[in-house]
C-alpha cells in the first residue's frame, strides 16, 4: 500500500525513516513530505491508501479527490478537524494518537497559571526596555483552588501537578470519576469557588460555548481561566469582555476558534491581563517522538489486521 505522511510532525524525515523501516520491509511504499502545506494536501494524497497528519483540515473535497484512502492516522488527540461523517460513508478508518500530549498539555497549563500569577510576559517586556517599574507583587498558587474541567488523562495528569504545588482541586466531569485527591462539584460549583479554571474537554455540541457570560459572571473577581483544550469551548468575545471590565482577573489562552496565526480582529488582542500563546500546548520533542511511534504503530495495526 501506499503511505503518505503529508508533513514531517514536527521530527525530521530522516527520523520518520527510520520509525518506517518495518513498513517498508512489509513491501509498502511510504512518501515522505518535509514540509507543511496545505494548499498542497490533495495532491500529495491522491493516490494514497493511508495517510498521515496532524491538525490539518480533511473535509469531503479532499477524499473527492483522494478516492483510494483507506485509513488514516491522525498525529492528534481531537479529530474536529477531520469529517468524520463522510469518513463513515466511505468506509475509511480513523485513528488519532491518544494520549502522546498528556505531559506537555499538563505542564504548559501549569506554566500559564504561574505566568498569569506573575505577570511573566509584561515583566519581560519592562526589563527589555530598560526603562518602567516591574509588575508587583505577584501571586503564589499554592493553597488556591484549581477548578478542572474534565477529567481525562490530560486533566487528571494537571490536577496531580496541581495537587504538587499545594492546590486544592476541584473537578467537574460529564460522568463520575474517582480520583484521588479531587472533589467531584457541579459546574456551578466549580465557577464560583475556584480561583483558577483549567479546561480539559473536547469540542462537541455540548461543550461549544461551554464557558460564556453566564459562566464568567459566577467566577471570583480574582478568578483566571486557562484554555489549552479548543477554542470554542470558550465564548471568545464573552472572555475578551469579562477582561475588559475587570470581571475576572485574567486568562491565558492557547487555543482559539481558528488555528494560528490569529485574524487582527480577535478581541482577545486586544484585552487586559491576557496570555496568548500559539497552540504549542502539545509541541514538545518528547511529545513528537512519542506520537509518531504512536501513529505509525497504528498504521501498522490496520494493515496487521486487514
Amino acid at each position: 500500500m501506499k503511505i503518505v505522511f503529508l508533513e514531517p510532525l514536527g521530527l525530521s524525515v530522516e527520523k520518520i525513516e527510520r520509525e518506517c523501516d518495518n513498513l517498508r520491509r512489509q513491501g509498502h511504499d511510504v512518501v515522505i513530505y518535509g514540509d507543511r502545506c496545505p494548499e498542497k494536501n490533495i495532491d500529495r494524497a491522491k493516490d494514497a491508501d493511508i495517510v498521515v497528519e496532524s491538525n490539518m483540515p480533511l473535509r469531503k473535497d479532499f477524499f473527492d479527490a483522494c478516492p483510494n484512502i483507506k485509513m488514516l492516522s491522525i498525529a492528534f488527540t481531537g479529530l474536529d478537524h477531520i469529517d468524520l461523517e463522510e469518513c463513515e460513508r466511505r468506509g475509511i478508518l480513523v485513528n488519532n494518537a491518544a494520549g502522546y500530549s498528556t505531559e506537555a498539555v499538563a505542564e504548559e497549563v501549569i506554566c500559564m497559571m504561574i505566568g498569569l500569577y506573575r505577570h511573566v510576559i509584561e515583566n519581560d517586556k519592562i526589563t527589555r526596555s530598560c526603562k518602567g517599574v516591574p509588575l508587583s507583587p505577584g501571586r503564589e498558587i499554592a493553597n488556591k483552588t484549581v477548578g478542572v474541567v474534565g477529567l481525562g488523562a490530560i486533566g487528571q495528569r494537571t490536577a496531580k501537578l496541581a495537587q504538587a504545588f499545594g492546590c486544592k482541586v476541584l473537578a467537574w466531569n460529564r460522568t463520575p470519576k474517582d480520583v484521588e485527591g479531587v472533589t467531584l462539584v457541579d459546574k456551578e460549583t466549580l465557577f464560583k469557588e475556584s480561583d483558577i479554571i483549567t479546561l480539559h474537554v473536547a469540542l462537541n455540541n455540548d461543550t461549544r460555548d461551554f464557558v460564556s457570560a453566564k459562566e464568567i459572571n459566577l467566577m471570583k473577581k480574582s478568578a483566571i481561566i486557562v484554555n489549552a483544550a479548543r477554542g470554542p469551548v470558550i465564548n471568545t468575545n464573552d472572555i475578551a469582555e469579562a477582561l475588559k471590565s475587570g470581571r475576572i482577573a485574567g486568562a491565558a489562552i492557547d487555543v482559539y476558534d481558528t488555528e494560528h496565526p490569529l485574524s487582527e480582529n480577535n478581541p482577545l488582542l486586544s484585552a487586559p491581563n491576557t496570555m496568548l500563546l500559539p497552540h504549542i500546548g502539545f509541541a514538545t520533542e518528547e511529545a513528537f517522538e512519542l506520537r509518531l511511534g504512536i501513529v505509525v504503530r497504528n498504521v501498522e495495526n490496520y494493515l496487521s489486521n486487514r
